[in-house]
């Protein structure tokens, strides 16, 4: 069947059962992700393979490659940017056009009234290791005009994957047996033999290269043995540095006139010092949130240091589900002195750069010299 005789809108009922495994059920390392892919959603492997092809072309998948988890691979942090709205779009351009560095990149809004709202620009920032996180965004608060800028490393992460077919039929207050894992943000140290295996693992596939030994051409692009790339990216996977395979669907811009999900809510609570962690295994229970992290957002956003995004396509249903989780949250005892919503709108994603040399090659291309990295301040 010809690309463009094979369906492939998302709730196509074959695409659905693909898309529910390849989003993020695919964890670590995979030599065989459509063979895993096939195995978990009951789809020949040819149609699998078919198929993701046909929805990468025509814009229904965003980007089909294996992640890395970069909080364990170069220094990174939530950023919200405080700028005035007459250089507002301006300042979004420059982030997902011009940085390589900055991944999410979202304006966002809240009620008027509430802590941090003046802070409209929100970016997920990455600094490879040696250098500086801080130094960076000073070069981008000067490039944009931001008045100021906050920066919130993430301290623990609580949940990571973005799977939005398998959430459609989700109803509000649907809760796993089970707390979730914290997993840590320690930055592990590669050899120049792990970042060569680690680029032509991130590398997003385009269509021509979906097929079933997916493999070989990075095999031979990193000119080693297939036995010892495998091994090579199974120790990075031990290791902590590799996320999951996964064909991410297109949920930002409307795909074949359709969009995937409609809102985009950011939660914040600020809980008692010393139970971050206790609280975040609880919030992360909640099968409806994609993204759940510990990060210290200080007094500008009445000190929250809990939050996770949730997407859907009711507004009030996905205040249902916060209010679920604030309800869940009380009744184990946890406080939560403040809690807020912030709402996504105009937004773009990217995969960050994280490979020391390409930030060489940046810093050199824009004229920023770096100093060492240091524990400067995370707040300007």
């Amino acid at each position: 069947m010809r690309d463009w005789d094979t369906p492939t809108a998302f709730d196509d009922p074959v695409n659905a059962s693909i898309l529910a495994i390849g989003e993020d059920r695919l964890r670590g390392f995979q030599p065989d992700p459509f063979g895993q892919i096939a195995a978990g959603s009951g789809v020949e492997v040819d149609i699998v393979i078919e198929r993701v092809r046909a929805m990468l072309r025509a814009g229904v998948i965003r980007r089909v490659r294996q992640t890395l988890l970069s909080i364990n691979l170069a220094q990174g942090a939530l950023a919200a940017w405080k700028i005035p709205e007459s250089r507002l779009e301006d300042a979004f351009d420059y982030m997902f056009r011009e940085d390589p560095f900055s991944g999410h990149v979202v304006i966002r809004s809240t009620d008027a009234g509430t802590p941090g709202a003046q802070y409209r620009l929100w970016t997920t920032i990455k600094t490879p290791q040696g250098f500086s996180l801080e130094r960076h965004a000073e070069f981008l608060a000067a490039q944009v005009g931001a008045e100021s800028y906050r920066l919130m490393p993430a301290r623990r992460l609580f949940v990571l994957g973005v799977g939005h077919v398998r959430r459609k039929g989700l109803a509000v207050g649907d809760c796993s047996e089970a707390p979730a894992d914290a997993q840590d943000t320690n930055i592990v140290t590669l050899s120049d033999r792990d970042w060569r295996v680690l680029g032509a693992l991130k590398r997003e596939f385009t269509p021509e290269e979906i097929v079933r030994d997916l493999w070989s051409a990075r095999i031979d692009e990193a000119n080693m043995s297939r036995k010892t790339f495998y091994a090579a990216a199974r120790s990075l996977d031990e290791r902590g540095v590799i996320g999951r395979f996964s064909t991410f669907l297109e949920h930002v811009k409307p795909a074949d006139g359709r969009r995937v999900t409609r809102y985009n809510a950011l939660f914040h609570w600020a809980v008692p010092e010393g139970r971050e962690i206790e609280a975040g295994l609880q919030i992360g229970r909640f099968p409806i949130l994609t993204h759940a992290y510990w990060r210290e957002a200080g007094p500008e956003f009445g000190n929250v240091n809990l939050m996770a995004v949730a997407h859907g396509q009711d507004k009030d249903i996905l205040l249902a589900h916060k209010a679920s989780m604030d309800a869940h949250l009380a009744n184990l005892g946890i406080p939560v002195h403040y809690t807020s919503v912030f709402w996504g709108g105009r937004s773009e994603i990217k995969p960050s750069e994280i490979t020391p040399e390409a930030y060489r090659r940046w810093s050199d291309s824009v004229g920023l010299q770096h100093a060492p990295r240091s524990e400067e301040a995370l707040r300007r």
